[in-house]
């Protein structure tokens, strides 16, 4: 049975005053459908999301969605102007009744609904925002990188709840191991051409080297055929003047289309330089503990790193991952052990903030005014590893042009001001890497160059991470924070860790980490220094909503059962398929859409019911 499609792209073009970002482009969008958006950093991905939401018109094609289907977006800078709370963002347009499936998700993404939007962070808002994308049930997801601010356990619950919908959605992201888990198709940016492979991610390497291969055989092959063609014009052209002047117009016409190639963006040129050798140990922790207030962050925590270790840090969202950072750099004092440093450390820092980048200065000063970095008397100059660079060439070894040196570094996108932090790492020689979240808004490409850089140098590395692949690739020990000061070392990296674990490091639900009671009080979780926190747990007592909740559910279980029975009546009709497919396929969409929300109704009934009987309400 053939199926409609929700979204049609058809001849799409689109760019911003020089060379098309998006030239011709036809996409469509079935219903299920699980397609992967890939492409470098700046290809058009986000843009390509808005022009399917319908937010940006592009300068020709057109777009057609099916009339009943529903678009949903998350961006990666929601914009919530006018709302008080997290909760009251999440919930627009919202009856009442539906306002569960926010708390829903609130729960699995870990965040307050009540928590003023003012002071929430940006992993805060990013989670109200997907929230509210699964809260509102469309037909059509756009998801424009979820897993950035999440852990490793909120990814897990975010890729359960995506694989149990029947949506269709299109999908950006960084996270290799997300991507091969969800996607059935991939459609790739490349240089203004969208093509599409119905295989997931998994086959896009192979695919993307494929056609790359095939394009350098074919311009090869046109270079030799200009060569040839022009040695011709010089030696052969006097006779039959004619004809020969229609071959030398193919010529001028294919050394044309040679010109107006487009050729490949080049992958980051990252270097690092270990310069000094370290001892053979590098960090001793003995018996390491903390605590803010009545919460242990880290309880009797013992580590030995040495030289080209790399060891990853994972937890949930305010575990401690960074304070346990700052507790091994010796930037933060334990309550109780000690830490020892072996000889000749150089230290250097990727900050998951950013903080060493300052928004309004231009590229050009955040490298020239860098401490380090600096060439006396020079102030074209940038010292990197020891030898003095033009800044505009070291730029473009991280894939920025000339016109950027000058432009604010607020211009720049979430994976530009990753990879200038990058440059700005890179440029010191140094022996020990702390590299806190390093992976948030990389492209897999840059991804793929980092990892190489990593395996390569002399030195050692401490990462915190949530990219599952990435720790896998990188890690050759992985520090698990299982929360209540609680740190178990495992040898190898992610899925190691989980085997050694006995099949998973914790249960995939992001309640397991939450700090338990003591003395019968809910207390506050442990902040790492980015400032992500844990909200208590919630009470039993059901709350008023909670109470009038459980006074509908039953009318609305009544409602959906009557409604799959009128389905199911239409549905035994045996002609029906033949007479009507239209009508057959409707039917049954909305079919399984009712039996759906009746087993989350019926399972909601049960859990306030549970909870009313033991508060005694």
């Amino acid at each position: 049975m053939s199926r409609a499609p929700l979204l049609q792209l058809k001849d799409v073009s689109l760019s911003f005053g020089g060379d098309p970002l998006i030239d011709a482009a036809s996409l469509i969008v079935h219903p299920g459908d699980r397609i992967a958006l890939v492409g470098r950093n700046g290809s058009g991905k986000s843009t390509l999301l808005k022009i399917i939401a319908g937010l940006i018109e592009p300068d020709s094609g057109t777009r057609a969605l099916a009339p009943d289907a529903r678009v949903g977006l998350l961006e990666q800078d929601p914009d919530m102007s006018g709302f008080e709370t997290l909760g009251a963002f999440a919930g627009t347009g919202m009856s009442e009744s539906d306002l569960y499936h926010v708390e829903k998700a609130a729960e699995g993404l870990d965040f307050d609904p009540q928590r003023p939007v003012d002071t929430a962070s940006g992993g805060e808002r990013r989670r109200a925002a997907l929230a509210r994308l699964l809260a509102g049930h469309p037909t059509l997801m756009l998801l424009d990188e979820p897993t950035n601010h999440l852990d490793i356990a909120a990814i897990d619950w975010l890729e359960s709840q995506l694989q149990a919908r029947r949506a269709g959605f299109v999908l950006i992201s960084h996270d290799r191991a997300f991507l091969r888990r969800l996607s059935r198709a991939t459609v790739w940016i490349d240089r203004g051409t969208v093509r599409r492979q119905d295989k997931g991610f998994e086959a896009f390497e192979t695919w993307r080297d494929t056609v790359w291969e095939e394009e350098d055989a074919a311009r090869h092959k046109m270079d030799r055929r200009i060569a040839s063609e022009s040695r011709w014009a010089v030696e052969g052209i006097s006779a039959r003047r004619k004809r020969n002047q229609g071959r030398l117009r193919a010529l001028q016409a294919l050394r044309a289309e040679r010109m107006a190639q487009t050729r490949r963006q080049g992958t980051a040129a990252l270097s690092l330089d270990s310069g000094q050798r370290t001892g053979r140990k590098v960090i001793e922790a003995r018996g390491l503990g903390l605590s803010f207030g009545s919460m242990p962050v880290i309880r009797d925590f013992t580590l030995t790193i040495e030289r080209r270790d790399r060891v990853a840090f994972v937890g949930p969202n305010g575990v401690g991952k960074t304070t346990l950072l700052n507790l091994l750099m010796k930037t933060q004092r334990p309550d109780s052990g000690d830490v020892r440093h072996g000889t000749s450390l150089v230290p250097a820092v990727f900050d998951q903030s950013r903080a060493a980048l300052d928004p309004d200065q231009t590229l050009w000063a955040a490298l020239t005014d860098a401490p380090g970095l600096r060439v006396s008397g020079q102030s074209d100059q940038v010292m990197v590893r020891g030898a003095p660079r033009h800044v505009v060439g070291y730029l473009k070894d991280y894939l920025f042009d000339e016109t950027q040196a000058r432009a604010p570094v607020k211009a720049l996108s979430g994976g530009e001001r990753a990879r200038l932090l990058l440059a700005r790492l890179m440029a010191q020689e140094s022996n020990l890497l702390v590299l806190d979240e390093p992976t948030n808004d990389l492209d897999i490409e840059t991804l793929d160059v980092l990892q190489d850089v990593l395996d390569g140098y002399d030195g050692t590395v401490l990462l915190v991470s949530h990219d599952r692949d990435f720790i896998d690739r990188v890690a050759t020990t992985t520090v698990v924070l299982e929360g209540q000061g609680r740190a178990t070392v495992y040898a190898g990296g992610w899925t190691d860790a989980n085997a050694q674990a006995g099949g998973s490091v914790w249960s995939g639900s992001v309640q397991a980490f939450k700090p338990e009671p003591t003395g019968g009080r809910p207390v506050p979780a442990p902040r790492d220094t980015a400032g992500s926190g844990r909200t208590p747990a919630s009470s039993t007592k059901l709350t008023f909503r909670d109470q009038h909740r459980l006074k509908t559910l039953p009318d609305d279980i009544a409602r959906l059962e009557a409604e799959i029975a009128r389905l199911e009546t239409l549905m035994s009709d045996p002609e029906l398929y033949n007479r009507e497919p239209a009508k057959f396929s409707k039917a049954s969409v909305a079919l399984a859409e009712r039996q759906t929300r009746l087993s989350e109704a019926e399972e909601e009934w049960l859990v306030l019911a549970e909870r009313a009987e033991a508060a005694g309400q």
